[in-house]
């Protein structure tokens, strides 16, 4: 099993979302974030006052799935987050070795 982290601009979410139940994926975990990379962070005016906006809104989308169905995922996020320009985001993919659904006792793939 695998486990793929991505962080996106907000307003893609929709269309991620989108292209993850086309190649199959059921269940995603949305969570709410800030931060910067390259983007860095600008500068905003408020009420005649400079100030230094150094996170960025982001998604962070999280799912757990079958090893095969991993590069199906990642192209499918690629394909729907990108937008070619800066702050687009970065996609983590990393092993999970155990996952237990709480309701049924299940385990591993029978869990996801």
């Amino acid at each position: 099993m695998k486990k793929i982290e991505a962080i996106i601009k907000p307003f893609k979410l929709d269309e991620v979302k989108e292209a993850l139940q086309e190649v199959g994926l059921q269940g995603i975990t949305v969570t709410e974030a800030k931060g910067f990379g390259r983007q860095k962070g600008h500068t905003e005016l408020y009420r005649g006052a400079e100030y230094v906006v150094d996170f960025l809104p982001k998604v962070k989308i999280e799912v757990v799935l079958a090893d095969d169905m991993v590069e199906k995922a990642v192209e499918a996020l690629l394909r729907a987050a990108q937008t070619g320009r800066i702050g687009d985001g970065k996609i983590f993919v990393s092993s999970i070795e155990e996952a237990i659904r709480i309701r049924t006792g299940e385990t591993g793939l029978d869990a996801i």
